[in-house]
């Protein structure tokens, strides 16, 4: 029922982890958008497995086919859809889960929902779904290339290790620098060395994300229900693994004073800036021009190489093992899956709020 995400730029996924393919399909994306198919490769290949030695050693080399919606290199204005091969299956890895329930995955409430569930890979629950947002969210990007407006995610932590930098002192340029994707390098090496000794123990670990939106005009989002803050929320909180989600000072904001913590308002030739940015670019729910930014926690890898305890499906006591292909950490392939879902829901609002002055 839930396949589907946005109001105007609007995408449905489709596909399983060990099925045939995953894919999307984008309606409502402008025509006239330049289409760069390399940019897309390029994205995909952020996200994809096998990349490095603290990713899953999955090989997939999701590639990604465009079926329709693009002409002689732009979009013409109706859907287009998008398809990933699905390459490298092992479903023979799950075949000792079929009747179990692995602790903290989606297998239980899969089964309780539908009654029926794929247990290959979790089936429509698995992470690789997010390969299709993130070929949907190229095409945001270089929609939102053409308003001048930039979105850089970036790993501000893993485990307990975190840069201490705000982002104004980061140089986004280096975020693909290391395989962690930190752009903080003596911090990155660390990160790394972290999670590495984690995959070797047969365990894993959490971390988070911070996202920078640059360039968005005032005036995006709406003042009640759906405001830009809730819905960059509701896109972040909907991506597999995501157990938090804060904007501006976040909970830091709830130890401070209005008078510390108020973003007071200057002139600078004819705009409106503020002198600070602890509201992270949105005011009321909406957009007040300045840089957009956020964070969002992800919970460690449930599959672990260990066993656990657990039951099955007809209520007896099980043993889970941990097999299989899987990341000790999710937060450095997790990068390009937070910037795109950014970047879907500000072009989504983009095209909203055109409708919404004349």
């Amino acid at each position: 029922m839930s396949n589907s995400f946005g109001s105007l730029f609007k995408i449905t996924t489709f596909g399983e982890s060990h099925g045939r393919a995953i894919g999307v399909t984008i309606d409502g994306c402008p025509a006239g958008i330049d289409i760069d198919e390399a940019f897309i490769q390029d994205e995909m290949d952020r996200r994809k497995p096998g990349q490095s030695k603290i990713t899953t050693q999955r090989k997939e080399p999701d590639s990604c086919e465009i079926l329709s919606g693009v002409f002689e290199g732009k979009s013409t204005g109706t859907p287009i859809a998008l398809v990933i091969h699905n390459k490298d299956q092992k479903s023979k890895d799950y075949s000792h889960i079929a009747e179990k329930f692995r602790p903290s995955h989606a297998d239980y409430t899969y089964e309780e929902k539908y009654g029926v569930r794929d247990y290959r890979g979790g089936g429509r629950s698995s992470a690789r779904e997010t390969a299709a947002r993130v070929a949907a969210g190229a095409i945001a990007k270089m929609a939102l290339r053409q308003l001048g407006i930039k979105v850089n995610a970036y790993v501000s932590q893993a485990g307990d290790i975190k840069t201490k930098k705000p982002y104004q002192e980061l140089d986004f340029s280096q975020i693909e620098s290391n395989i962690v994707r930190c752009p903080d390098p003596e911090v990155a090496d660390r990160m790394i060395e972290l999670i590495d000794q984690i995959r070797k123990d047969g365990d894993t670990i959490g971390g988070v994300v911070d996202c920078v939106i640059e360039g968005t005009p005032a005036g995006l989002g709406e003042p009640v229900f759906d405001k830009l803050h809730a819905r960059l929320g509701a896109a972040m909180l909907g991506i597999n693994a995501v157990k938090g989600f804060e904007y501006g000072s976040g909970f830091e904001g709830a130890k401070m004073r209005g008078s510390e913590h108020n973003d007071n308002f200057i002139m600078e030739g004819d705009k409106v800036k503020t002198t600070t940015n602890l509201s992270g670019g949105i005011q009321g729910g909406i957009s007040n021009g300045e840089d957009i930014y956020f964070k969002v926690a992800f919970k460690p890898v449930a599959t672990i190489m260990r066993d656990q305890d657990s039951v099955d499906k007809h209520g007896d006591s099980a043993i889970v093992s941990g097999r299989g292909r899987h990341d000790p950490c999710v937060v450095p392939r997790a990068v390009p899956i937070v910037e795109a879902m950014a970047a879907m829901t500000i072009l989504d609002f983009y095209l909203l709020n055109k409708m919404t002055r004349l």
